[in-house]
């Protein structure tokens, strides 16, 4: 009897713990790997394929790159800027200007292939680049939201040069988890936009 009274009392104990805990598993949240910045630093880009001149990172690699969809480029001067340490890329394309048909068909196309974003943006940004001292003009699109490019630009002399570039990452576009490397690199193109010259 009292083996049984014991085994009663344990099993009443035992269920008033479990009774008593209210412990819910909760899945943790998602983490994103930690980034790791490089030094800010320059070097000048000035490949022989390119009329111009800017700042590049040092940390970055220039890749020739002469096709466009299985085609021949519409010119030599056609690179991206591989930041490989935050998988971002920065497409550029030269187009040389010889009427003011193609002038403003480039302008065009810059304006048409930014807004294709506006499917995904929440806001873009239109900053106008004036650097007459240089013969530089153009605009710069801050893309907000989560579209596949965050940042482009065109830049010209209205007369003989033309520069297209867009930053893309090699990953999905998620605007909050990305904000802080996006705005690591748009000082990088920032920079290339400001110290961009014609040769």
């Amino acid at each position: 009897m009292r083996q049984s009274l014991r085994f009663l009392i344990v099993g009443h104990l035992f269920l008033v713990f479990i009774a008593c805990n209210d412990y819910t598993p909760v899945p943790k949240p998602r983490a994103y790997p930690k980034v790791v910045y490089p030094v800010k630093s320059y070097q000048t880009f000035d490949q022989s394929y390119c009329g111009f001149t800017f700042d590049q990172p040092t940390y970055a690699t220039i890749e020739h790159d002469t096709t466009f969809f299985d085609e021949k480029a519409k010119s030599d001067c056609w690179f991206n800027i591989a930041i490989k340490q935050l998988n971002a890329k920065i497409h550029c394309s030269y187009y040389p200007i010889s009427t003011r048909k193609d002038f403003d068909e480039l302008v065009k196309d810059a304006f048409e292939m930014t807004n294709k974003h506006n499917v995904k943006a929440s806001y873009i940004e239109e900053l106008q680049v004036d650097r007459p001292e240089d013969k530089v003009y153009g605009i710069v699109f801050n893309v907000e939201g989560p579209a596949a490019s965050s940042y482009q630009f065109f830049l010209t002399d209205s007369v003989k040069h033309f520069v297209r570039g867009a930053l893309y990452f090699n990953t999905e576009a998620r605007p909050d988890s990305l904000a802080p490397v996006v705005n690591f690199v748009r000082e990088d193109l920032d920079r290339m936009v400001m110290t961009l010259k014609w040769n």
